[in-house]
């Protein structure tokens, strides 16, 4: 998905706020703005958000001398995300369909968002999710795919929300590698983030080798490139990886809630809805 002029005001935000996440100071958080605002006149044609949104964060970073700005809130989200699992679980279990209410389920934790989202009724949002009709659903192209395949890609997007698609993992009839950000950015994934959330137990975790808030592919590592480019399904989750690949031919369902107007426009949804849809 192309950058939009109206994405330039959320990632002064982001830029903001990640600087008070850290205590900078005054001249710290201006001097970032100046470097967000001079970044936004020099993108070249074709960048995506979540490359932008890379350079802001990697600035904040330097500036202020912390690698991972977000730890406290990622490891906040991921214990409140754990703290759920007994209840979650028995909705599952007591379902009718566990494989589609643990797809909820997870795309309910893509609500756990501190770039276009930082406020959030988690609980709240997963009682929605579970009633909510999607305004697009391939729910059942994706089960007739997942007939037809012999593993899962799964990439993540936030830490907590992996608590969430642990849940999912499990009803998934395939084994899974889970994919997370190649280094803090924002409160996106890493190992550290999913081995908390005990992806480890169901799933191979790999990186992408890269700090970008989704998956830039001609950045990536070449082990991950590989292993997105054999895979024979993919599953991405939230809106950083929809950014970043919804231009790429592979065998992608995006799954996620629409956070911003921007990307609703663009995948054809309101703010508030929810995504389950086959790249095409």
């Amino acid at each position: 998905m192309q950058t939009y002029y109206d994405c330039y005001p959320c990632i002064l935000r982001q830029a903001i706020e990640a600087t008070r996440m850290t205590g900078a100071t005054t001249e710290q958080t201006r001097y970032i703005i100046q470097q967000t605002l001079e970044t936004l006149k020099h993108i070249h044609d074709g960048a995506t958000p979540p490359e932008i949104g890379a350079r802001v964060h990697e600035l904040v970073r330097q500036m202020v001398g912390s690698d991972d700005p977000y730890l406290s809130v990622k490891r906040e989200a991921t214990d409140k995300a754990l703290g759920m699992v007994a209840d979650l679980q028995q909705i599952i279990d007591d379902s009718d369909d566990p494989f589609l209410t643990a797809l909820r389920i997870s795309i309910a934790g893509n609500i756990m968002d501190f770039g276009p989202n930082p406020a959030y009724d988690l609980w709240g949002v997963v009682m929605r999710v579970l009633k909510q009709a999607p305004a697009l659903d391939e729910t059942q192209a994706l089960r007739e795919s997942l007939d037809h395949v012999d593993s899962v890609l799964f990439i993540a997007d936030n830490a907590g929300e992996t608590v969430f698609d642990r849940l999912f993992i499990e009803q998934i009839p395939k084994p899974v590698t889970y994919a997370v950000r190649g280094g803090p950015v924002i409160n996106d994934a890493t190992v550290e983030d999913a081995i908390r959330a005990d992806i480890d137990k169901v799933a191979e975790i790999i990186d992408t080798g890269v700090r970008f808030p989704g998956v830039v592919l001609s950045e990536s590592s070449p082990e991950f490139q590989e292993r997105f480019k054999s895979a024979p399904l993919i599953l991405a989750k939230g809106m950083g990886n929809y950014e970043t690949l919804s231009d790429v031919t592979a065998p992608i369902y995006f799954l996620f809630q629409v956070k911003c107007p921007i990307v609703g426009k663009d995948v054809g949804a309101g703010v508030g809805d929810i995504i389950i849809s086959r790249h095409t």
